[in-house]
């Protein structure tokens, strides 16, 4: 079967005469709706029927998200391919141009008194009212539309720029590494990949080759973090914001004590995960604490290897268990080849879902290489496309949900993955897959934390002025201590582990780490309830994914009955992690 994913839907080409004419027809419509939203939001007569045009004109305007997934998902395959590197550049100026538009609608929506009373009159409004009501809301954090113009123009220049150059260099990265005794030349994601080898020295030799690689790029992405950072920290003062916390808090649609409850909860956990590093230390044979090298080390004697046509065959059998909407849906995307498989050069490193919900479909990108953290990757990341596919029937505009959600579908459809291997293993394979579920947990949870208190310390230290490698070093590695403690060896850990992870570079996702851990705990309650419910829990699952676009977070937790500000309910959710560690720890007792 071909691994390569079909964008033929989006485009068949950069010169396609549909790719050309659609961009074409991007540039006219920004210039008309900039000139209609100045001529019509400059008084507010007739302004339900007003906002009732701007609001579906921004719904039928899909031709710009089908050229923007076009360029991105080219480029995240074929880091050297020219024309898109140039669309991403044209289309992130086209973007930029969508702002004053945008800016002059957002600033309207504020000045409304009667905003009631418009969504009571006007269906489209009613429709919208969420987005309507949090629009007014933040409108204390909008900047003049002569500032917001601005600010989206020079990011192109700015932490867009930053970001593509550590693509770039992430991407072509070479990287000299001892496997089986002989030396290869690999990409950063195969290097990556051989920490779950088998064989002792190749995790250990991947490792110290993966950290003198980053040497030679260091001082360059740096940089990049250093502009990306600055920018962000500018924003957030010129909007008002307390931190770039407060600014993901309103962003992510989750209240403080909603974060907080969480946070302490995975804090009070943390000694237990200390005991799963040590007890696997003991298993792999070192006297003291785990190194890095091995965090990822397999375990017990059942080696599970899949094909790509097996990890297919494996994961379209689960998900038909839970739904047959579910099934049919990822059977579909498999028979059109929405996901894009091998490790190649010029590929960028992990996983990511694009859901594309101008056409209804989505794209998944792995770098598969047959082990079964990556089979439950895939189910990871078709969670997200069944998210999408259950927010095509509503508006563009309610479709857009927030970091934290996003995480729910993903790790409950790798739930059921999980729940189904171990369900078939025998009491080898068993402990292979419990010490699987553990390790994931221990990213979500565990490295998660870590990767919050850096990014929290270091936009601490970056209102002070740009930071040098050593003292961005110095910061994740105090934050790995902090969070893994005695679990690991400290004098192997991996100091370079802000080069590795994309989220940092993201200026509009910021603090893109708490929201995997929320993920993974709401979804862990969403599956007791399943368990608790069987088939009746379907379609009020269904119902929850499609409210995502336009419900705070608290409200999508009343949707299931859970109190997502509550420290309760987190508890809840890691004693179930925490009886899987105290089972793995009686291991060889």
């Amino acid at each position: 079967m071909e691994m390569l994913w079909n964008l033929d839907d989006l485009y068949t080409s950069f010169e396609s005469p549909e790719f050309l004419a659609d961009f074409e027809a991007v540039k006219k419509e920004v210039a008309d709706l900039t000139a209609w939203t100045v001529e019509n939001f400059a008084d507010s007569e007739n302004a339900g029927e007003k906002l009732t045009t701007y609001i579906n004109r921004v719904n039928g305007n899909k031709a710009f998200m089908k050229l923007y997934c076009f360029a991105m998902l080219t480029r995240s395959v074929e880091d050297g391919n020219e024309a898109a590197k140039k669309y991403m550049d044209l289309l992130g100026m086209l973007h930029a141009e969508f702002t004053r538009p945008e800016v002059l609608f957002k600033a309207y929506v504020g000045k409304i008194d009667d905003l009631d009373g418009l969504i009571a009159a006007h269906p489209v409004l009613k429709e919208h009212e969420f987005i309507l009501r949090e629009i007014k809301a933040k409108s204390e954090f909008l900047l003049s539309e002569a500032e917001e113009v601005v600010f989206a123009k020079m990011r192109n220049t700015g932490s867009r720029a930053w970001n593509d150059m550590k693509e770039q260099l992430t991407a072509t990265l070479r990287i000299p590494v001892m496997v089986e005794g002989e030396e290869k030349i690999l990409p950063l994601p195969a290097v990556r990949n051989l920490a779950y080898e088998k064989n002792p020295e190749t995790r250990k030799n991947a490792y110290f080759a993966e950290l003198k690689a980053y040497e030679e790029i260091d001082k360059a992405v740096a940089a990049s973090l250093n502009s990306i950072k600055g920018e962000v920290l500018t924003n957030v003062a010129m909007r008002g914001y307390e931190s770039p916390l407060h600014m993901t808090l309103v962003n992510s649609r989750m209240e403080t004590q909603t974060l907080e409850a969480m946070i302490s909860s995975m804090e009070d956990f943390l000694p237990s995960f200390r005991r799963y590093f040590k007890k696997k230390a003991e298993i792999l044979g070192h006297e003291g604490a785990l190194p890095w090298y091995d965090l990822f080390a397999p375990v017990g004697e059942v080696d599970m290897r899949f094909t790509w046509q097996e990890a297919m065959d494996f994961t379209l059998e689960q998900f038909y268990t839970f739904s047959q909407k579910l099934g049919d849906f990822t059977k579909h995307a498999f028979d059109n080849r929405w996901t894009d498989v091998p490790v190649r050069e010029g590929k960028r490193g992990g996983a990511f879902c694009m859901n594309i919900h101008a056409i209804g479909q989505s794209r998944v990108m792995m770098n598969f290489d047959g082990s079964f953290s990556n089979v439950t990757t895939l189910a990871h990341e078709y969670g997200h496309a069944y998210h999408g596919d259950c927010l095509n029937d509503v508006s563009s505009m309610n479709s857009s949900y927030t970091m934290p959600i996003a995480e729910t579908a993903s790790n409950f459809c790798e739930t059921i993955i999980v729940d189904a291997a171990m369900q078939k293993a025998d009491d080898n394979g068993k402990f292979v897959i419990l010490e699987q579920v553990i390790s994931d947990a221990m990213q979500v949870v565990v490295d998660i934390y870590s990767r919050y208190l850096f990014e929290t310390r270091l936009f601490e230290k970056r209102a002070g002025g740009p930071l040098s490698v050593d003292e961005i070093n110095e910061l994740m590695l105090a934050a790995q201590k902090d969070a893994y403690g005695d679990g690991l060896d400290h004098g192997v850990l991996h100091k370079y582990m802000w080069i590795n992870k994309p989220h940092y570079y993201y200026p509009d996702r910021n603090f893109y780490n708490f929201p995997y851990a929320y993920g993974m705990m709401f979804s862990q309650g969403l599956y007791a309830q399943y368990l608790a419910e069987g088939e009746s829990f379907v379609p009020k699952y269904d119902k929850l994914l499609a409210a995502t676009g336009s419900a705070s977070l608290e409200q999508v937790g009343d949707l299931a009955g859970i109190d997502v500000r509550k420290k309760d309910f987190w508890t809840q959710s890691l004693k179930l992690i925490e009886a899987k560690i105290d089972e793995f720890c009686k291991f060889g007792k």
